[in-house]
């Protein structure tokens, strides 16, 4: 690994006698871990196949003991668990830690979607999830993500930090996961190494700082910003929380961590942090740092959904033709948003709405459906959902050829099954819908998340079944 020589000058003065030990981590490859969605387990819940070891500070966070084939896993595209580093599974630590009662929170810089999820699984039940992405491709792959983990309390933007604003004092906490230097991620990144250097990390630090600066009136008074880079400088990290503390009155908040977990607390004081380093801990390098508003006053009246709304939305009178798509409708608001038909959770129905009207919204609560002429063509996010009814469809269980033929948007037979909707399961996990008209099922699966490889593995990767079983990674 050719570092740069910066870099590693900059390493050697912050780790000293350890940097050789450092320098060798860098050389090993990965750990390789995934994140279960607790939702989707709690549902049907299956065994870890593999060789596993738990995150320390993750509940559902596992290392395997190697990297599997995940494209040409159905588990994997049906969202029961999403492959994400380790070190940043210290979010979901932190979000237990400190949010006792359910908040509105929201990512930020939340692409590609491993935090948003580990968000949702830490937050308290009854908690609202804003995800955020302004380039639109990123938006686009976050929405994926949180439509597969299943969860309607989500909304998935995509905006410039500054929209936030409008919102002043509305989110009770915030994560910042900023853009960095991504000096954290050489050894899984060849590009971000090749385009290091101090004029980069400078210009991240005036970036940061930007967007730190444009976001703090969105969070209440009292209210928590977690502030997270995956490098190790000390300018995007400590210095970065010693300027929010200066500039923006932030005060910096301790969570316990084990003193087995070997990650390194920061020597800064009061504006100090968690930072993670691969020779001591089986993961990536991360920093986080946990931001407190000051408890003083909203300039001017703060934020109220009803007076700043820019349109009444009206929700359907009578929903019963979509109730039965999914369980506990009673807990549901139900609208049409052009030719969409959408579920909001009754509790934040017009917090969502609000999102929706004053911002570019990508993604809200389950999208149901699709209305097309006399037709009702039910959404992928549906199948995804764990609020779906599975007993309004008819399931069909398949092979795992035919789910892999799915997932490629191949037209399948289904021979002995009813005309009309079937919902596809692997493993009884839903999997998405087809329209069976007899001699083939036409594919609704989302085109654009499709497999695009035309290669098998020779052994299909089995992490979770089930069953117990002595093969798997």
């Amino acid at each position: 690994m050719n570092l740069p020589v910066d870099f590693i000058s900059s390493i050697r003065a912050r780790l000293g006698g350890e940097t050789d030990l450092f320098l060798s981590a860098l050389a090993e490859d990965p750990p390789v871990s995934i994140r279960l969605n607790p939702f989707k387990r709690h549902r049907n819940p299956m065994t870890l196949g593999c060789p596993v070891e738990q995150v320390p500070w993750s509940e559902v966070g596992y290392y395997l003991a190697e990297r599997p084939s995940f494209t040409f896993d159905p588990l994997f595209h049906a969202g029961y668990y999403y492959v994400q580093e380790a070190s940043s599974m210290f979010v979901e630590y932190v979000v237990r830690e400190l949010i006792p009662k359910p908040v509105i929170c929201l990512d930020l810089c939340a692409a590609p979607g491993g935090k948003s999820v580990g968000l949702l699984s830490a937050l308290p039940e009854g908690s609202l999830l804003v995800s955020n992405e302004i380039v639109r491709q990123r938006a686009n792959i976050l929405s994926e993500t949180l439509i597969k983990f299943g969860h309607s309390n989500s909304v998935v933007t995509q905006n410039r930090v500054k929209d936030f604003a409008a919102f002043p004092g509305l989110f009770d906490l915030i994560l910042v996961d900023a853009p960095c230097s991504g000096e954290g991620m050489f050894r899984k990144d060849e590009v971000a190494m090749q385009e290091w250097s101090p004029q980069n990390v400078a210009m991240c630090v005036a970036r940061q700082r930007d967007i730190l600066d444009d976001v703090w009136p969105a969070l209440r008074p009292g209210g928590l910003l977690l502030y997270s880079t995956c490098t190790y400088n000390r300018d995007e990290n400590e210095e970065n929380a010693r300027w929010a503390a200066s500039k923006l009155g932030a005060i910096f908040t301790k969570v316990e961590i084990g003193a087995d977990w070997n990650i390194t607390p920061s020597c800064s004081g009061e504006t100090g942090g968690y930072h993670f380093y691969p020779h001591k801990v089986k993961g990536e390098g991360f920093f986080v740092t946990v931001l407190r508003k000051p408890e003083v006053e909203l300039s001017g009246a703060g934020f109220h959904a009803k007076k700043n709304r820019k349109q009444t939305t009206v929700f359907i009178k009578n929903p019963v033709e979509y109730s039965g798509l999914i369980r506990n409708p009673e807990l549901f608001h139900f609208m049409e948003s052009g030719d969409r038909i959408i579920a909001l959770p009754k509790v934040y129905a017009e917090t969502i709405v609000l999102f929706m009207n004053n911002l570019n919204s990508i993604s809200a609560g389950i999208e149901l459906g699709v209305r097309k002429g006399r037709d009702f063509i039910p959404s992928h996010a549906l199948a995804m959902s764990i609020a779906l009814n599975r007993e309004a469809f008819f399931n069909h269980e398949v092979t795992y050829e035919q789910a892999i033929a799915y997932l490629r948007k191949v037209s399948i037979n289904l021979p002995g099954t009813p005309r009309g909707m079937v919902l596809l399961t692997w493993q009884n996990e839903p999997l998405g819908f087809v329209k069976n008209v007899g001699n083939r099922a036409n594919n609704l699966y989302p085109n654009e998340w499709r497999i695009r490889s035309g290669y098998l593995p020779e052994e299909r990767p089995e992490i979770l079944s089930p069953r117990s079983f002595s093969s798997g990674c």
